[in-house]
């Protein structure tokens, strides 16, 4: 705990245990639906709960019995008993947030997914926010249809403890593309960062070349479906357009910046006449408006090269602390990677997040 106390971890996962837990918060046609038509099994198909990966050994819940064909065991991260014990006492937070992952974007019904935002949004709020104060949340929208993510943001924008709105990866469209800035109109207007969690609603393969056959492709293509995205938010002008929005890559990786940055820059400087509004070099504009989670860090073999690569990105502000509970990323309290700048901490323990979300900043008062 001594190297985290007292920092904010920006990404930890409550796990929906299934849509039963959902049904007290919809409506009462939708949950009539839900019911009838037997819907269940929406998690995401990026990240399967049973996957060693996505829940460390010693932060898994107690194996139970089989039903079906489902193993024994809830889900990890369906516990806030735990999640209390493991991830803010464990690392000392004071504050954490909970980004929850589950099927709303993948649905291709745009009312049905609002429903669906709404209900996980109002499970959150009630089963874990009321529950521990010292969790923040994202918002689950329906990114599939800009006006009823709008209409959930306007309505969730009065509890202050909701602090960013979640987008995956790899979804129906580049996230720069006009469609999608109603959301950022909200979201800047309300103080709300954006959050790119990896994942993907699974409606294009996730390689440029086709569909992987192996999840473990999957998981590493999220780093390159993320890099897309930077690139298609800065050029297609968003940050031009909303001048104090902040983007945060969740579950991405950092160290491939420094190469993906001076690419970004040289072909800008070719071929910057298509694009007059992006003014100066795209990798002032990431340090200015990107932000990316600590944890899974793709650290380098050698542990005196991580402070190159830091010196290589070239900023302090773009890292924020995250043990990414309950995914498996490390071992222990290891937050921190070998090498990892000591005199860098402090900021990415609690100044960068401050900065990246400002409502975060009244709990600290």
């Amino acid at each position: 705990m001594g190297a985290t106390a007292g920092g904010i971890d920006c990404d930890v996962h409550p796990a929906v245990p299934g849509m039963a837990a959902l049904l007290p918060y919809f409506d009462p046609y939708w949950r009539e639906q839900v019911t009838v038509r037997g819907i269940d099994g929406m998690d995401l198909a990026s990240f399967p709960p049973n996957v060693p990966a996505h829940g460390r050994a010693d932060w898994r819940p107690a194996p139970g019995p089989a039903t079906g064909t489902k193993p024994g065991g809830a889900k990890p991260g369906s516990s806030l008993e735990m999640l209390r014990a493991q991830a803010l006492d464990g690392f000392g937070s004071r504050l954490a947030i909970c980004n929850p992952l589950y099927g709303t974007q993948a649905v291709y019904n745009d009312h049905f997914a609002a429903a669906m935002a709404r209900a996980m949004n109002d499970w959150l709020a009630a089963e874990w926010l009321d529950r521990e104060p010292r969790l923040r949340a994202s918002m689950t929208v329906a990114v599939q249809n800009a006006e009823l993510a709008v209409e959930e943001i306007e309505r969730l924008a009065g509890d202050r403890r909701f602090v960013q709105v979640l987008f995956l990866a790899m979804g129906d469209a580049p996230m720069g593309r006009r469609q999608f800035w109603p959301i950022y109109a909200a979201a800047e207007r309300h103080g709300l960062a954006i959050g790119v969690h990896a994942g993907s609603a699974a409606r294009h393969a996730t390689s440029s070349n086709g569909w992987p056959s192996y999840h473990i492709e999957d998981y590493v293509l999220n780093a390159q479906g993320f890099q897309s995205q930077i690139l298609n938010l800065i050029h297609e002008g968003v940050f031009t357009k909303f001048p104090k929005l902040k983007v945060v890559g969740i579950e991405t990786g950092f160290t491939w910046l420094p190469n993906f940055m001076w690419r970004a820059n040289k072909t800008w400087r070719g071929v910057r006449a298509e694009v007059p509004w992006v003014d100066r070099p795209p990798a002032e504009i990431m340090r200015a408006h990107i932000r990316f989670t600590l944890q899974p860090s793709d650290a380098p073999p050698d542990p005196a090269d991580m402070a190159v690569v830091l010196e290589q990105i070239g900023c302090d502000d773009m890292l924020l602390f995250s043990t990414d509970y309950p995914h498996a990323q490390f071992d222990g309290d290891a937050a921190f990677p070998e090498g990892f700048p000591v005199a860098l901490r402090p900021r990415v323990l609690v100044d960068n997040p401050l900065d990246t979300y400002p409502r975060l900043q009244e709990a600290m008062t």
